[in-house]
């Protein structure tokens, strides 16, 4: 008789496991009282951008010399507006000035942190006897609650260039050419929607805030709304519907270059820094029962 075959034992079928992913959302920080803070990412590094003068002067810079502000690096994602402009710089009799690019004249202004590069700037227009400089700057904006009436910008003088500096913003910019990193969105007095440039956190800005008066710390917290026209976005601007519920989503956090035009008072879209994200930096904000009490102390006034 022929030998009998050996039956084949049956094969198991393969079995997949689902994956955790490894690197899951960190659970946020408990945000402290009267402080909105949100924490969808990691802490940057904090940089000086949109700082008011009502920011704590930090330690004097050595010398009054021009320096030229660096921009993070591609691995640090920050809340920012900073970009390059041109233009006549005018000093008055009370030591205000102003700069006029294009015909328009703007208000220039500075921090306390850069009181010494207002400084330096005041004395090589007076040594050289040129008013026109290129400057790096902050735009600062101001709305009004009516949607009919426009709104104003100055410009925070960060530092000037003198063609010495090899790196910096001053170098990757060209003139008139912004950088700006916030939260897209549309704004209730606002046509046009803007990018928001809220208050990039860090521990000695929140120990700041907590010891700070109500209306100095609402002031210190504001934000900087950029108006933007950017045509054909990859995703559209939130805007915020008060009847709504929480499911209604938040304002992307995009990275763009663009263009400030003088004769429309506001900023175009030239190029992507990198895609829309879901998630922003860590960032602070007066909470709303802040900004309530403070509206009720001025009306009682």
């Amino acid at each position: 008789m022929p030998p009998q075959k050996k039956p084949t034992p049956p094969q198991k079928k393969p079995t997949f496991v689902k994956l955790k992913p490894r690197n899951p959302k960190p659970k946020p920080e408990p945000t402290p009282e009267s402080v909105t803070e949100t924490t969808p990412k990691p802490k940057p590094e904090p940089t000086p951008e949109s700082v008011t003068e009502t920011t704590p002067k930090p330690k004097p810079e050595p010398t009054p010399e021009p320096v030229n502000e660096t921009t993070p690096e591609d691995s640090i994602t920050i809340f920012q507006a900073v970009g390059v402009v041109t233009g006549d710089v005018n000093f008055a009799d009370d030591g205000k000035a102003t700069l006029t690019i294009d015909k328009k004249e703007y208000q220039l202004f500075y921090a306390n942190s850069k009181r010494l590069s207002f400084e330096a700037l005041k004395k090589e227009i007076v040594a050289t006897g040129k008013s026109q400089q290129r400057l790096v700057v902050y735009p600062k904006i101001m709305h009004f609650p009516k949607k009919d009436k426009d709104h104003l910008l100055a410009f925070q003088l960060v530092a000037f260039d003198k063609g010495q500096s090899t790196k910096g913003v001053s170098q990757e910019l060209k003139d008139n050419e912004f950088q700006l990193r916030g939260l897209w969105q549309f704004l209730p007095v606002c046509r046009t929607p803007c990018i928001s440039v809220m208050k990039n956190f860090s521990k000695e800005r929140l120990e700041y805030i907590k010891k700070s008066e109500l209306a100095q710390k609402v002031r210190f917290l504001k934000a900087s709304h950029i108006p933007v026209f950017w045509k054909d976005a990859p995703i559209r601007p939130f805007r915020f519907n008060p009847k709504a519920g929480k499911e209604q989503g938040h304002p992307a956090f995009v990275q763009i270059k663009a263009k400030f035009v003088p004769q429309r008072n506001s900023f175009t879209f030239l190029e992507q820094l990198a895609p829309p994200s879901e998630n922003a930096p860590k960032f602070l904000k007066a909470s709303k029962e802040d900004k309530s009490e403070l509206l009720k102390a001025k009306k009682s006034q």
